[in-house]
C-alpha cells in the first residue's frame, strides 16, 4: 500500500483537521511513518501542479485547495451565509485578543450589546463557554474553539496578527478596532477562502 495516496484518501474523506496519530491508526503505522508520508504527499502535490494542497490547521492537516484558485471555485459555491457580519467580526476578535472574557467585558469594548452576537458565534461553533469568572455574580467567561482556528485556517493563538501599538489599558473602542482590524486582515490572507466545505 501507497502511504502517501492512503493518507490523499484519509485527508478527502475526513472532513476536518487530522492529526498524525489519527492517521498512523488508520494506517497501522508508527507517528513517524505517517509524517514521513505526509510529507512525501505534500511535495508530490506541489511537484505535480495540484490545485489541492495539504495544510496544517487547528492542530491537524487538512486537505485544501489552493488560494489561487479560490475565485474561481467562489463561482460555483455560494458562501455568503457562512461569512460573519462586521459586528460580529469584531466581537470574535475581542474575544480573540482578550480570552477568556465575559459578556459584560466585551460590551465595555464595543460600546453596545455582544450577547445576540455572542449567541451566534457559538452556534457557528467559534467561541465557547469555558467556566465563570470568580467576581460577583459570576459571569460565564468564553474563549475561541478549535473551530476558530479552522475558520481562519491557524494551527494555534500566536499565528494571529500582531496588535501594533496595542495595549490593554488604551481605550477600549480603539483596541476592539484595532483588534477588528487585524483579525480581518488574517481572514482575508489564510486559505480559509478556499477550504470548502467545512468552514461555517
Amino acid at each position: 500500500m501507497n502511504l502517501s495516496s492512503a493518507i490523499e484518501c484519509l485527508l478527502f474523506v475526513a472532513g476536518e483537521p487530522l492529526n498524525l496519530q489519527d492517521m498512523a491508526r488508520a494506517l497501522q503505522c508508527d507517528e513517524y511513518t505517517a509524517e514521513e508520508a505526509l510529507r512525501e504527499l505534500q511535495l508530490r502535490l506541489g511537484e505535480s501542479g495540484s490545485g489541492l494542497q495539504v495544510v496544517s490547521i487547528a492542530g491537524g492537516w487538512q486537505l485544501a485547495t489552493r488560494m489561487e484558485y479560490s475565485e474561481t471555485i467562489g463561482r460555483l459555491v455560494t458562501r455568503n451565509g457562512g461569512k460573519l457580519s462586521h459586528a460580529a467580526l469584531e466581537t470574535l476578535a475581542i474575544i480573540a485578543y482578550r480570552q477568556p472574557i465575559t459578556i459584560p467585558e466585551i460590551e465595555a469594548v464595543r460600546g453596545v450589546s455582544a450577547s445576540g452576537v455572542v449567541k451566534s458565534l457559538q452556534e457557528k461553533r467559534l467561541v465557547a463557554e469555558v467556566g465563570r469568572k470568580q467576581t460577583i455574580g459570576r459571569p460565564i467567561l468564553y474563549a475561541t474553539t478549535q473551530e476558530f482556528l479552522h475558520y481562519f485556517a491557524i494551527s494555534s493563538l500566536e499565528e494571529l496578527p500582531v496588535l501594533e501599538n496595542f495595549e490593554p489599558e488604551e481605550s477600549d473602542t480603539a483596541g476592539g478596532l484595532l483588534a477588528n482590524a487585524a483579525l480581518a486582515e488574517a481572514s482575508s490572507e489564510t486559505s480559509q477562502e478556499a477550504i470548502y466545505p467545512d468552514t461555517p
